[in-house]
This record gives C-alpha cells, sequence and structure tokens, in this order.
C-alpha cells in the first residue's frame, strides 16, 4: 500500500513539475491538410498570438493525405508531453474513423481535446462559367446531365466528399466525385477549369469569390455568414438534411496530461477572446467558439454518436 501512495505521489508531483516548466521548447501543431486549406489557415491565424502568450514557437507542419487520415494518426500517436498538437476537424476525427472501419485511431480515445477553436460552414462553389447562381439552379442544371458534372473534394471520406454525397442523396442529383489531397489542389483545379464545382470550407474561397474567379452557391451552415451575406443557407436553399456545421479545434494525444491540457486551453480561450482576434476569424467565415476541454470532448462524443447513424444512413463506406 505504501509503494502505491508513493507511486502516485511520485505520479502528481511529475505532472505538476512539468506543468510548471511547461513548455521550454517549440510546440508543433499537425494540420493534416495541404497549406491553403481552411484547417491550414485558422491555425496560422492563431499560432503567432500562441507564440507570445507560451513563450515558445509554435510552428504549424502539414501532414497530409487519406482525407486527414495521416496526419489524424501522427497527432493520436505522438508523444503525449503537449509538445505535439493537432489542428482537428469533424471530418478527419470523426468521420473518417465511420466511413473507414480500418482507421488506426478512435475519434473519441485516442486524443485529449484541448480547446475548440471554431466553428463554420461549408460551402458548394463553383466556376463562373457555370450558369448557376443558386442551390436550386444548380440542381436543376445537374438533373438535366446526370452523371456530366463533377464536384472536387479534399479526399475520399472527407467531409466535404460527404456533403457532396448528401445533395446527391437528398436533392436526387448524379454528381461524380473527383477526390484530391486536399482543398488547396481542389481549389486550384476549380480555378483552372478541370472541375465543375468544389465542396469546401468558407476561408479558401472568400479571396476567390470578393475576386469574382469563383461563385459560392450555397453555404452548409445555419445561418447566412457576414462575408458573404447574399449566400443562402442549406435550409433557405430547400435541402435542410445537407446542413453541416464544422468544428474546428485542438486536440492532443490521449494520455497528456491534465495540468498541461488546462495550461493550452486557458492560453488558446486567452487569444480566442479578444476582440481582434475574434474580428479575424469573423472575416474567415467562421465563429470563433473557444471553450473548456470537457466541453469541446463532449462535443467530439456527441458528433460521434451523430454521424455514425447520418453516414450509415446513407450508405457510405469503405474498406
Amino acid at each position: 500500500m505504501k509503494k502505491l501512495v508513493l507511486s502516485l505521489v511520485i505520479a502528481s508531483a511529475t505532472q505538476l513539475a512539468l506543468a510548471q516548466e511547461f513548455p521550454n521548447k517549440p510546440i508543433r501543431i499537425i494540420v493534416p491538410f495541404s497549406p491553403g486549406s481552411t484547417l491550414d489557415i485558422l491555425p496560422r491565424l492563431l499560432a503567432p498570438h500562441l507564440n507570445q502568450a507560451l513563450g515558445q514557437p509554435v510552428i504549424i507542419e502539414n501532414r497530409a493525405g487519406a482525407a486527414g487520415a495521416i496526419g489524424t494518426q501522427a497527432g493520436a500517436k505522438a508523444t503525449p508531453d503537449g509538445y505535439t498538437l493537432l489542428m482537428s476537424a469533424v471530418g478527419p476525427q470523426v468521420h473518417t474513423p465511420i466511413l473507414y472501419p480500418k482507421t488506426p485511431y478512435h475519434p473519441v480515445e485516442d486524443f485529449a481535446a484541448v480547446c475548440q477553436v471554431a466553428t463554420g460552414p461549408l460551402s458548394i462553389v463553383v466556376r463562373p462559367s457555370l450558369p448557376v447562381h443558386n442551390l436550386k439552379e444548380l440542381v436543376a442544371f445537374a438533373k438535366k446531365q446526370p452523371g456530366k458534372l463533377n464536384f472536387g473534394s479534399s479526399g475520399v471520406g472527407s467531409v466535404n466528399h460527404l456533403l457532396g454525397e448528401m445533395v446527391n442523396l437528398y436533392a436526387g442529383t448524379k454528381i461524380v466525385h473527383v477526390p484530391y489531397k486536399g482543398n488547396a489542389d481542389a481549389i486550384s483545379n476549380l480555378l483552372g477549369g478541370e472541375v465543375a464545382m468544389v465542396m469546401t470550407g468558407v476561408p479558401a474561397v472568400i479571396p476567390h469569390a470578393k475576386a469574382g474567379k469563383l461563385r459560392v452557391v450555397v453555404i452548409t451552415g445555419r445561418k447566412r455568414i457576414p462575408s458573404m451575406p447574399e449566400v443562402q443557407t442549406m435550409a433557405e436553399a430547400g435541402l435542410p438534411e445537407a446542413e453541416i456545421v464544422i468544428w474546428y479545434g485542438l486536440v492532443a494525444p490521449a494520455a497528456t496530461p491534465k495540468k498541461i491540457i488546462d495550461r493550452l486551453n486557458r492560453e488558446v480561450v486567452k487569444v480566442m477572446s479578444r476582440p481582434d482576434i475574434r474580428a479575424l476569424f469573423s472575416k474567415q467565415g467562421v465563429d470563433p467558439e473557444p471553450d473548456s476541454p470537457e466541453e469541446f470532448a463532449k462535443i467530439i462524443r456527441d458528433d460521434y454518436a451523430r454521424w455514425t447513424k447520418v453516414i450509415h444512413a446513407t450508405g457510405l463506406k469503405f474498406d
């Protein structure tokens, strides 16, 4: 018994010492998509301010591939010391393991929630030469030529892919999926005229839409966004079944000490609560929504249960 008590005391003291001296070297944030994607843009906005708050460099490392599974696995399997974090989202962390039963990580068990950073919608974006300006026109145009239109996404099994299949399912269209390694590649090919449309997060397309190079026909959130107030939501466009709100947040490997998780959470919440940072994120078409580790963990658990039912209803599943 004395040995057990001594072991617990030592473990507790070790965790306290780790938390007190943390951080004493650079912190790495793994992004499971390529540069230019929404999941890449948001941590790059956050990193310089975390750098100042923590007194150590915060480095972004892109590990793209397999609809985000490669980078997400790297985040799950990293040393649980707080020096490797994952910028995650509902797609790679929750959807991918449901769609791919052999995915080498569990959405809940392999991660420690640090802090939700923001939430936001997806969007359907078309090249300007396509004669559609809203979802109703897009659906009508697609139905006239089943199987001839295509849509790009960040990869097979990504949330963007899922959005396209939900539109096909609920609107009765047959738009063909074209997977890319990341959103940036998909958008680049859309700009080049190689695909008709792309399903993607909002931040990556705002500059192109403002410049008239792309047209956003619908967003998947519950409300319109200030940066593009003219664009309808899915519910307004008549397809509420395809409403999707994405969370973006920081997670760590599951065994990361709680005191380190709490320290990281405090600093992220402080940064994300600043009016100038909130305005910066709002311009990207997302809502800053920092929370506690416990609140974020519940969001992840609830989404895993919800999306398991939704995805099974679509019939999508991959080996």
